[in-house]
């Protein structure tokens, strides 16, 4: 429906991240917990990166089977770990990442395991899990794209309960856990974007803010969002430049 509008636009995702956490959680002793965050995120070895074998059997099945998945990494909480899905044009991240998650449901079922996409898996000091989307137009894409760039954040930054309201199939409610101002993520009470920042709403790559063009990275979406609605409010707001707002979550 919203092709022929975006055509010379030419909306792009360039990766949907999805983050996963493995429950008991894998690996980690009954009843208890294991050491602070730190040594997991991209860990190698015993005790650091639990669960490869799973997450590497997923990323081959989806090699196989023509799943544009471009990457994968152990993250900042033991046993959870992200996948990135990707460049993909207009909704196709849509069909991509289901697929991508459909797969590991059924990888995950021959080790006798549960996967889990919710966006705070365990309370406490431990990251959450999101679905971070790097996001371009054409125009943000070429020489001088950064104003493309900083325009449309100035137009995301409008809808801020709009978007979070997309961004999770509870409608805010259970990003609210995860969007908290700590733990990389920004407060889900008040839009901020910045170059190279974790903790913001919208994220400018460090090499995208030197290049002077590429991409946005909105770091709200959870993990277990719709990526078809992510995809769809983005367009909504920084190409059919629709505006107004819904009451805060």
């Amino acid at each position: 429906m919203l092709d022929g509008k975006i055509e010379g636009d030419e909306p792009v995702c360039p990766s949907g991240k999805p983050r996963l956490a493995l429950q008991q959680p894998l690996g980690w002793p009954k009843g208890g917990f294991l050491a602070p965050q730190g040594p997991y995120y991209c860990g190698v070895g015993s005790g650091k990166a639990i669960g490869r074998e799973i997450v590497e059997t997923h990323l081959h099945h989806c090699l196989y089977a023509g799943v544009k998945i471009c990457g994968t990494n152990a993250e900042v909480m033991p046993s959870q770990w992200e996948f990135q899905v990707g460049p993909c044009e207009r909704t196709d991240i849509g069909d991509h990442l289901w697929m991508a998650r459909y797969i590991l449901k059924m990888v995950a079922e021959e080790f006798n395991y549960h996967v889990t996409f919710d966006p705070k898996p365990v309370a406490g000091d431990w990251n959450g899990a999101g679905c971070h989307t790097n996001y371009s137009t054409f125009a943000m894409r070429i020489p001088g794209g950064i104003n493309a760039i900083n325009a449309a954040i100035e137009k995301l930054s409008k809808r801020p309960n709009k978007h979070l309201k997309a961004y999770d199939p509870a409608c805010g409610e259970d990003n609210k856990r995860r969007l908290v101002g700590a733990f990389e993520t920004a407060s889900y009470k008040q839009f901020s974007s910045g170059v190279a920042n974790r903790g913001a709403s919208i994220r400018i790559p460090r090499h995208c803010e030197s290049d002077g063009y590429g991409y946005l990275e909105d770091r709200r979406p959870a993990a277990n969002c719709d990526p078809y609605k992510v995809a769809e409010i983005i367009v909504r707001t920084t190409i059919l430049n629709e505006t107004g707002d819904d009451a805060p979550i």
